[in-house]
């Protein structure tokens, strides 16, 4: 998403790839559940995501998108994030214990976070958030360790081609004031990538790849 501030605000000025180690392990939260609550809209989630929660609860990504998820604009785009829930505004996925109760589909800014990415050139690098984790005395794990994310070049390539793919989106919202074709434009993301049920014995990047095809050249005829 789009961000007006400097590298050496938000991280510790360095760029990072998959085998470099980070400063980002915080031995397994230890009972810290800080970033699990009052993260207001931030927490957003890609079709990735929304596939894993779907076929881990063995529940229609409708019913995920209606029980766990809220819908709000971001950055012009229509996006779900996790729903924050209760007097202490904490995820919905957060137990009596404190601990995350779908840690092994968490969506990828849990499994990603304090890191970030940092976007430029058509690709992006991996940042660490500086400002993000509460926690003291990090001790250093290697990125892609930390990521714990299978097929991971696989992963990388969807996430940089999704988030390349909503900019192009963007530009299109922020270049009309037909509401029209706003409207129909974020209903066409969130119903494509994300409402559509994907099969779950086929590969779900094979899936999404055929979906973002058809997707740019929606893009490229609202274009004209």
């Amino acid at each position: 998403m789009r961000r007006d501030v400097s590298l050496e605000e938000i991280s510790d000025g360095k760029l990072y790839e998959v085998n470099d180690m980070v400063k980002a392990d915080c031995q397994d939260c230890a009972g810290c559940c800080d970033c699990c609550q009052k993260m207001g809209d931030t927490v957003i989630l890609d079709p990735l995501d929304v596939f894993r929660l779907s076929r881990g609860l063995h529940k229609p990504a409708s019913q995920i998108m209606e029980e766990y998820l809220e819908l709000d604009i971001i950055d012009g785009n229509i996006l779900p994030h996790l729903r924050m829930a209760g007097a202490n505004e904490q995820c919905m996925f957060l137990n009596e214990q404190g601990r995350c109760s779908i840690h092994d589909i968490r969506p990828g800014f849990c499994r990603l976070f304090p890191l970030g990415r940092y976007y430029k050139d058509g690709g992006f690098k991996y940042i660490l958030q500086t400002h993000e984790c509460k926690k003291q005395n990090r001790s250093k794990v290697k990125v892609k360790k930390w990521i714990d994310t299978p097929d991971l070049k696989s992963y990388e390539k969807f996430v940089n081609d999704w988030h390349y793919f909503l900019l192009d989106v963007q530009e299109i919202l922020y270049n009309t004031e037909d509401s029209q074709l706003i409207r129909n434009l974020n209903l066409y993301v969130v119903k494509q990538f994300y409402l559509k049920p994907y099969e779950e014995d086929s590969d779900f990047y094979q899936q999404f790849y055929e979906r973002l095809d058809e997707g740019k050249k929606l893009l490229a005829l609202a274009e004209n």
